[in-house]
């Protein structure tokens, strides 16, 4: 065979195995011509970067880019390409300790909020309040960087610093500096009112939160509890399991929450409980966010309990993180939580029964700095249950 014949025939079965690699990842991917022909230009456009730029290209940065721009694009905050770090930090949210500085975080409308500050956290200790506005953290405005990364550059070693520029109504933009600790999350709180109501707060729902809130139960019904305050204000959401844990204790037989994804199928999160034992009053208010609105709407929808406050802060939506292959994941948003009146609250937030704004000028911390005497919301929470109790 001459040597032309012999690079024809190389030339050809090469050719022949390009397109049929390509062919198996169109079939693979489930490509029609059209995504087909997006993705040679994908492909082409990393070929002339890798050989044409300037300066040498990391080629895993420039796959990295390529899958956050394509999150990006989607224009949903909670959905989001996580790198090394904050894959990490995604698995460690829910449980244990970590270094931070103790605020929970809402992004909402291209914004950074802060939601809650924990108790004795060194967020609260250098002054920052629920409500206030992360405008930069060390110097990095944070519409430069994606949503989950303002987290990882506030978490850090204990006993580092960070800078937050902060925006709060009625002062000038300020710069708080924030030593960072170890975090513990203890999640719920309870003391008696009077000799008949009972208070309970729930910061946030971790995987413990369920356990914590059975004790918290048992606690008030040893000292006689009648009736109580279940305090969700500032409480930013977290595990659903463990809202539906409390939710078993306390909404009625049936559904609790439905997760239902964009193919229409349902996944449905029931109570087995015969009969509520106790009135209920819920607080809640515009930082109420996620399954501390599930809980909420379960217990308006099955009239279980009274809401008073104002209306809440309107994340109904359901995210899972997909591994990846280089300690990375993808955080991506698949379905949207309805109450079991049907409702969505995405967007939307829960209205109050009994709207009622805040009359606090400082941050919420634990139970034992809520008193009825400096609390329009819990002051008329617990006349609201009075006055279901006189009337039994």
């Amino acid at each position: 065979m001459s040597k032309k014949k012999i690079f024809l025939y190389v030339f050809l079965t090469a050719a022949l195995s390009s397109i049929l690699t390509i062919a198996g990842i169109c079939f693979m991917l489930e490509l029609n011509a059209g995504r087909a022909a997006n993705l040679a230009r994908l492909l082409s456009a990393m070929h002339f970067i890798e050989q044409n730029y300037i300066e040498t290209v990391d080629y895993s940065k420039m796959i990295d880019g390529a899958i956050g721009g394509m999150v990006h694009s989607l224009g949903d905050p909670h959905s989001v390409y996580l790198d090394q770090r904050l894959y990490n930090q995604v698995k460690s949210d829910t449980s244990g300790s970590f270094g931070g500085i103790g605020v929970y975080m809402g992004f909402k409308d291209g914004g950074v909020h802060i939601i809650s500050v924990m108790p004795d956290s060194p967020g609260e200790i250098a002054g920052l309040r629920a409500g206030d506005q992360i405008i930069a953290v060390d110097g990095t405005p944070v519409d430069e960087i994606l949503p989950d990364e303002v987290a990882v550059k506030i978490r850090g070693e204990a006993g580092t610093t960070v800078d937050l520029l902060i925006a709060r109504e009625g002062q000038d933009d300020t710069i708080y500096t924030v030593k960072r600790d170890i975090i513990n999350v203890k999640t719920v709180a309870d003391k008696m009112i009077d000799d008949r109501v009972g208070y309970i707060r729930i910061t946030s729902f971790s995987e413990k939160t369920g356990e914590e809130f059975r004790a918290a139960l048992n606690d008030l019904e040893a000292k006689n509890m009648k009736g109580f305050v279940l305090d969700l204000r500032e409480n930013p959401g977290g595990v659903i399991t463990s809202c539906v844990e409390v939710a078993k204790e306390i909404v009625p037989k049936g559904p609790i929450v439905s997760v239902i994804q964009r193919d229409g199928s349902k996944e449905v999160y029931n109570s087995d409980l015969e009969q509520t034992k106790y009135p209920i009053v819920v607080l809640m208010d515009q930082n109420s966010a996620s399954a501390s609105e599930l809980l909420a709407g379960a217990l308006q929808d099955t009239k279980a309990a009274t809401i008073v406050g104002t209306k809440s802060y309107g994340k109904g939506s359901v995210q899972t993180v997909m591994p990846m292959f280089h300690e990375d994941g993808l955080k991506l948003t698949i379905a949207k939580y309805y109450t079991p009146n049907e409702r969505s609250i995405d967007g939307v937030g829960i209205e109050p029964d009994v709207e009622i704004k805040s009359d606090r000028l400082l941050p919420r911390t634990f139970a034992f700095d809520t008193d009825v005497n400096d609390d329009a919301q819990l002051a008329k929470g617990v006349e609201i249950l009075n006055d279901q109790l006189n009337n039994q």
